[in-house]
């Protein structure tokens, strides 16, 4: 056991012992929680490090693009109202009033899908100051329209 000596009042020395055991305790419990988590962390590292950093096998095949990848198939969604881009055409919808004119943006995008019937990827832009139930009720109009590979452009359209 640890004592500490130290002198007392009136010259009197004071011997003090230390328990150590319940300090043993908490550290012996503190290493395996560490030791525990450590071994979840590393894992969950493994799984994404394979899939996103592993080097690929020269025996496998490259990546096939989507249909129609190099046709651009672009959604802004602005404060203004909407902006189409389909291939180098690009449409504006402005909102009528203070709402934003989802049957044209509908319909545009099934003109789209009529015209290039094999796409099925787009992107949409969200400005920052819109609320994020607008960027889920585009997404829904482009599901709708059929396209239903859909990736998030970050920053202001």
């Amino acid at each position: 056991m640890a004592e500490i000596e130290a002198g007392g009042s009136k010259g009197r020395r004071v011997n003090v012992e230390l328990n150590l055991v319940p300090f043993i305790d908490l550290m012996s419990v503190l290493i395996t929680f560490l030791l525990l988590s450590a071994v979840w962390v590393q894992i969950n590292m493994i799984q994404m490090g394979t899939s996103f950093y592993s080097q690929r096998d020269d025996q496998s095949p490259p990546p096939v693009p989507p249909p129609f990848a190099e046709i651009v198939l672009k959604v802004d969604v602005k404060q203004a109202g909407y902006v189409i881009t389909v291939g180098k055409q690009v449409m504006s919808l402005p909102n009528q009033g203070v709402e934003f004119d989802d049957v044209g943006l509908l319909a545009q995008l099934q003109k789209a899908k009529v015209q290039y019937p094999d796409k099925v990827d787009g992107v949409l832009s969200v400005g920052d100051e819109l609320p994020y139930e607008r960027m889920v009720f585009a997404m829904d109009l482009m599901l709708k329209a059929g396209f239903p590979t859909i990736s998030l452009a970050t920053g202001n359209p």
